[in-house]
């Protein structure tokens, strides 16, 4: 009898160690030995003794070069790779649909992994909220999911469901075999029963392909599942397997080509460079039959040595297809519209004329250009347009434009390739006109795009196809624009500072969405939709009423919706002028009381002048300045409605009278003399 193999398990936590060991000893016990080593507890610290294969976690030493560091060279390592049983499973289907459920785990990775792998047994029907030591409480949730960390289920659940320690995957266990030559065990009635317990998806083929190799019977099966067409060849570039779907791609058959030369049968695949180079061949057009493929060529290395190849073969139009069906499934990963018009509160002419002008626009394949102050409800309306179109079952996408750098907002919209930049993903990541295709792309704040990104948006829409950075491969797209933008895009042209031709494609569509001082009484329905929605109890009065429709409402329904919010924290059940939140009297329309000695050049007596001329002040007493984008958060901070605009408007202001020095760039804006006595004058 050969000697047993040895197999040392190394994880993160001694609980989960014995839990893999138990797993592996079903199907190798008889034939290997197995010893585990835990971070936790010490025992992976060192350096570990020489096994037959070493099978690690992937959070036991937090990289692949750091398990090098304690394994003897030259030594054979995989990763553990973990599932839930079917039977768990079944549990969670039976709870309520749209559940807020807590997921439960050591780390908030752990518990994001475990929650997306259950997304892809389907178990969407629920709300999962990812849960472990240190994360805020989540109140009026009841029910928690644990993969055996009770001890971390926080108290006070309704329902806690013990899905007990993550299994080895099938998959896993066929590496297993095949890194220590013992296939023969995967024959066996006590693999098939661990397999039909187990829950598994399809694994993509190269993978699937290394682990079944050897073993005809269930490798035969795997071939005639794929959907692409594989060819397989031997050390001798002999062909030993052609599928069902490569028969029907090449127009050749299975039986009279086996055991034949594979130059002989298909000249147009390089099986011998493949082998010889030993590498992969990236997917390359050939035309076969008067139908054009996607020829792609792996090599099979065992041992150090290439014992083979296979082609995967995909007709071009099923390649189109499976994308599309991929990109699909991002409706799971919240790209879709979340509001329809019905979502739209308000009973004005002006909000139905634009309900009924955008749910004409909606039926156009033309880009919409909504335009708007800031707090509108650009993005409402940008997600009715999408529901109310052809692409309604397509992906919605969303992005604030302004919120992003240049560099970064490039490759957030076209996705970079691996090895892009320093800190690029890798395998590279798509880009968000690849994350929409087929549906509806919404550029929010599109004046912010700089001039050099405005030319790549151009093209894209033109010609229908992005290139990611760093890439050298066309990406065909399928996507509708829907842009808003709270300022003026003319003047912006007029200027030159955005693009006149991307301005005419963008606007074919322009539609103007309401201020909330034209929405007359509406204001009154939006208050009240936010105060059942926020839980509040009040009444407003008349003379609070009275100042609702005098006042100017620069935030819009933004500013409406916090100053509801804050009436619910006044603690009064009728609203009087007394209740109103300061920040409503900071518009430009309310005087600010400064001596006439040191009154303001005309259009600066304003709540926001004077926000501005304070946070200057503030920085000139130690020396610093202050640039746009900090005034802009400490507005937002301190509940101050403005815009890029507005601050751009004001430091012009301050200039042009001698009151601040505004450079250009990142030099900021500081506070002249001038302005500083202004400041102190209002305030003795």
């Amino acid at each position: 009898m050969p000697p047993k193999k040895k197999i040392s398990v190394i994880a993160l936590d001694p609980r989960a160690g014995e839990s893999y060991k138990s797993d592996i000893a079903k199907l190798f016990s008889e034939v290997a030995e197995i010893s585990v080593f835990s971070m936790l507890d010490g025992s992976a610290a060192g350096a570990l003794d020489r096994a037959d294969l070493f099978v690690a976690s992937t959070d036991a030493y937090g990289s692949p070069e750091e398990l090098m560091r304690h394994i003897p060279i030259d030594s054979q390592t995989m990763a553990v790779e973990v599932s839930f049983r079917w039977s768990e499973l079944r549990k969670l289907k039976e709870l309520p649909a749209g559940s807020r459920v807590l997921f439960v785990n050591m780390t908030q990775t752990m518990a994001r992994e475990a929650i997306a792998q259950l997304e892809q047994f389907g178990v969407t029907h629920i709300h999962w909220i990812p849960f472990y030591p240190g994360a805020p409480e989540v109140p009026g949730v009841r029910i928690a999911v644990t993969p055996d960390e009770l001890r971390y289920v926080p108290p006070g659940m309704d329902t806690v469901i013990d899905l007990g320690q993550r299994v080895c995957t099938s998959g896993m266990m066929i590496e297993i075999a095949l890194r220590l030559g013992l296939e023969a065990l995967l024959e066996g009635p006590a693999f098939q029963e661990y397999a039909r317990e187990v829950a598994t998806s399809n694994y993509s083929f190269d993978r699937m392909f290394a682990r079944s190799i050897r073993l005809e019977s269930q490798f035969h099966i795997l071939m005639e599942s794929l959907e692409d067409g594989v060819v397989g060849v031997n050390e001798k570039g002999e062909i030993f397997a052609c599928s069902r779907h490569a028969e029907e791609m090449t127009l050749v058959s299975a039986p009279l080509v086996q055991g034949r030369r594979c130059e002989e049968v298909f000249p147009y695949i390089p099986f011998a460079q493949c082998m010889q180079g030993r590498r992969s061949l990236p997917a390359k057009a050939v035309r076969v039959g008067g139908v054009n493929l996607s020829v792609e060529v792996v090599p099979v290395i065992r041992q150090n040595a290439c014992i083979g190849a296979f082609a995967l073969l995909q007709r071009f139009n099923d390649v189109e297809a499976r994308q599309s069906e991929l990109r699909s499934q991002l409706f799971h990963k919240g790209h879709y519209a979340k509001y329809s018009f019905g979502d739209v509160v308000g009973q004005s002419e002006a909000v139905r004329k634009t309900k009924e002008t955008l749910g004409r626009m909606a039926l156009s394949e033309s880009p919409v250009l909504l335009i708007g102050e800031t707090g509108t409800g650009k993005e409402l309306f940008a997600h009715a347009v999408h529901q109310a179109s052809r692409r309604a079952e397509g992906p919605f996408v969303a992005i604030n434009v302004a919120a992003f750098p240049e560099n970064l907002l490039e490759s957030e919209l076209f996705g970079y390739e691996e090895g892009a930049f320093t800190g690029a993903k890798k395998g590279g990541r798509p880009g968000l006109f690849e994350l929409a295709h087929r549906g509806t792309l919404f550029l929010d704040e599109v004046e912010g795009m700089s001039p050099a990104l405005q030319i790549k948006l151009l093209r894209t829409l033109q010609e229908r196809e992005v290139m990611r950075v760093g890439g050298n491969r066309i990406i065909h797209v399928d996507v509708r624009i829907v842009a808003a933008t709270n300022e003026a895009l003319e003047q912006k042209v007029r200027e030159g500072s955005f693009r006149r031709d991307l301005y005419y494609r963008l606007s074919t569509l322009p539609a103007l969405i309401p201020p909330l001082t034209e929405r007359g009484d509406d204001m009154f329905l939006l208050a009240e939709h936010f105060r059942r929605e926020l839980g509040g109890s009040f009444r407003l009065t008349e003379p609070v009423r009275d100042f609702f429709r005098r006042h100017a409402w620069p935030g819009n329904i933004r500013e409406l919706r916090n100053a509801v919010e804050y009436f619910i924290y006044t603690g009064h059940e009728d609203i009087g002028l007394e209740d109103l939140p300061p920040t409503l009297f900071l518009s430009r329309e309310t005087p600010l009381r400064l001596p006439h000695a040191a009154a303001p050049p005309d259009g600066e007596s304003s709540g926001a002048f004077r926000f501005i001329l304070s946070r200057l002040y503030e920085a000139s007493e130690t020396g610093a300045s202050m640039g746009r984008e900090t005034l802009l958060r400490q507005a937002r901070e301190a509940h101050v409605p403005l815009s890029q605009r507005e601050v751009r408007d004001i430091l012009a202001d301050m200039a042009a009278q001698g009151l601040a020095r505004v450079s250009r760039g990142r030099g900021g804006s500081r506070l002249a003399p001038k302005g500083r006595a202004l400041w102190e004058n209002g305030q003795s």
